[in-house]
């Protein structure tokens, strides 16, 4: 008797009707894909046949969720290691006790043991309900070197120690997570990435005078409006992104300065007139820095174009980057 075979373009998920490839998983329902296995055996519950409360992968006719034992033909799930029943990722252990071997690996501080700073990060990373998510974050090089480095204090275990780390948006991920476990002090997010973003800005400026100028615009204006808004309640992205448009803006400025031959001390007011006939509404952020400027003797007494415009001004930042092209 022959057997009958089936063609790849046959094979389909019974849950998601996604197409597969031959070897595909068999349940008892049908074929199933990794995305559909991976997701059932996440699933606890109460099962519908026999009542008892574990792990539910399987599916019922009338689609309540079935136990392993009452689906019948799902595999063995059982960690070798923990004895919770969960899907094995290798050598019979469930993913929260790859995790935990991970992250002990990791948060060691040399002594065989967990940094004790971070035992609250330890523990939080290693409860995860899907500790496939914590595997994927913790395989990254980087986020290894990072977490090697606050485990063995080579960097102290504060704010401004993650700011020494790298890459931005994963430390800013990382700094999310020692302040939710408690491990830092609370702050605000969106100052922290623009504090980020001056330290790497700054440096970048190529004249003296300007960058010094800058660095006092941003500790004596900039930063301080941003802390009394922190103050009253979180930072949003859009107050950070006119600060960071503001910082631009001088430096275009001083720029625009440059090329008439002079620095902020001799402006004129001809020189004013001239970078806002350039593009009021793009340039209308200069106003903090000007004012700044005039209040805190780097400049003469000038006067600050004004006007009212009845159609709603284009998004700051792509002003910002704009109007520095511009003469």
């Amino acid at each position: 008797m022959s057997r009958t075979r089936i063609r790849a373009e046959d094979l389909f998920c019974t849950r998601c009707g996604r197409a597969l490839r031959p070897g595909a998983n068999h349940w008892p329902e049908g074929y199933i894909c990794q995305c559909c296995m991976t997701r059932a055996l996440e699933i606890y519950g109460t099962c519908v046949d026999c009542g008892v409360e574990r792990l539910t992968p399987g599916l019922a006719p009338d689609g309540g969720k079935l136990c392993t034992d009452c689906a019948g033909g799902l595999g063995d799930f059982f960690c070798e290691q923990c004895g919770k029943e969960a899907r094995r990722y290798r050598r019979g252990i469930c993913g929260r006790c790859v995790l935990t071997e991970r992250l002990r690996e990791l948060l060691d501080d040399g002594t065989g043991s967990v940094r004790t700073e971070l035992l609250p990060l330890f523990d939080a990373l290693r409860q995860m309900q899907r500790p496939w998510g914590g595997m994927t974050w913790t395989g990254h090089p980087h986020v290894q070197r990072n977490l090697r480095a606050l485990a063995h204090a080579e960097v102290p275990l504060t704010h401004d120690g993650l700011s020494r780390l790298t890459p931005w948006r994963s430390v800013a991920y990382l700094r999310d997570l020692l302040m939710q476990t408690g491990v830092l002090p609370p702050a605000d997010r969106q100052l922290l990435l623009f504090q980020r973003w001056l330290t790497e800005t700054l440096p970048a400026v190529g004249d003296t005078d300007h960058r010094r100028l800058l660095g006092l615009f941003a500790a004596w204006h900039i930063q301080r409006r941003l802390r009394t808004l922190a103050g009253r309640g979180p930072l949003t992205s859009d107050q950070t992104r006119q600060a960071r448009d503001e910082i631009r803006l001088a430096t275009c400025f001083l720029n625009h300065l440059a090329q008439r031959g002079r620095g902020l001390a001799a402006c004129t007011q001809a020189d004013v007139d001239t970078w806002y006939a350039g593009g009021y509404t793009a340039r209308r952020l200069t106003h903090a820095f000007l004012r700044w400027a005039m209040r805190s003797k780097h400049a003469p007494a000038l006067v600050v174009p004004h006007r009212s415009t009845s159609t709603p001004p284009r998004s700051p930042s792509t002003s910002a980057s704009r109007c520095c092209d511009r003469p």
